[in-house]
């Protein structure tokens, strides 16, 4: 699988350092609800991604009525991220976490922008020097499960909302737990499963029902938000993520539910 392709424009690293680690010999895999082949998924995710890019941000607030930025204000907190590191912000696509680590690791540090879409890319690169970031962000359309990048690169790795549209999600932790630093941690923001059964029902019928609506009247795409909402049901739950992160070579994983269990936290360290 091809870990990296470069859009016109957009700054990118020259040193690929590829190493696929997906060893997978599956031949589908779900695509929401839907059983897919393998080969097919990425670019069923890419074309789900390209058309809701634009509004990605206003859709962001809509959908979770802002809360998404305390979300990721912890995981900034979670971090542990000081002047001089290197973060990696995979799946980082408008650039949220980005902006809040280029300001944190300083001009001697660096924070690389991945994403395997290239609107969602290039809609963050935009969006970050409008607001004058770009000193020490570099930018690589890259796929999760074969990241581009040398052994112990990070001193951080992030992935919001990400990992459960990739289609080789163990393979993806093993690549973030590879181009780790030792002692560097990986953090997993991710929507999850609530505890509690009547929230639980009351999330099922507003992801179901209201949300493609949403996507319909905002996005001019309800079947997007569909496949959002049945992504996040097929997601691995709070304790099976954290048994994979540990399988991937992951020490030391804990979990946070957020806002009942609809977001969890995952973090694990690189001993």
């Amino acid at each position: 699988m091809a870990a990296i392709a470069r859009p016109p424009g957009l700054p990118h690293r020259s040193d690929s350092g590829a190493h696929c680690m997906s060893a997978s010999d599956k031949h589908t895999t779900h695509f929401g609800y839907q059983e897919v082949a393998v080969e097919e998924k990425a670019s069923r995710v890419a074309h789900v991604f390209d058309s809701v890019a634009a509004r990605y941000d206003v859709m962001n607030d809509l959908m979770s009525m802002g809360i998404h930025r305390l979300w990721k204000r912890l995981t900034i907190e979670r971090s542990g991220v000081r002047p001089g590191h290197s973060v990696l912000d995979i799946a980082g696509g408008t650039g949220d976490l980005t902006a809040k680590f280029s300001r944190m690791v300083g001009p001697r540090g660096r924070v690389i922008l991945a994403d395997i879409n290239e609107s969602m890319l290039r809609v963050g690169r935009n969006k970050l020097l409008d607001h004058g970031i770009g000193g020490n962000v570099e930018y690589v359309q890259a796929n999760a499960e074969c990241l581009p990048f040398p052994d112990n690169s990070f001193d951080c790795i992030t992935i919001a909302f990400g990992l459960r549209n990739v289609t080789d999600k163990d393979a993806a932790l093993r690549s973030m737990t590879r181009t780790l630093k030792p002692g560097g941690r990986l953090l997993v923001l991710e929507f999850s499963k609530p505890a509690n059964p009547l929230f639980s029902r009351a999330y099922d019928e507003y992801s179901f029902r209201l949300l493609p609506k949403i996507g319909e009247l905002v996005a001019n795409d309800a079947d997007s938000y569909r496949y959002l909402a049945e992504s996040i049901r097929m997601h691995p739950d709070q304790d099976a993520l954290k048994a994979m992160m540990e399988d991937a070579g992951l020490e030391r994983v804990e979990y946070t539910n957020l806002t009942g269990g609809i977001v969890a936290l995952h973090r694990g360290i690189k001993l």
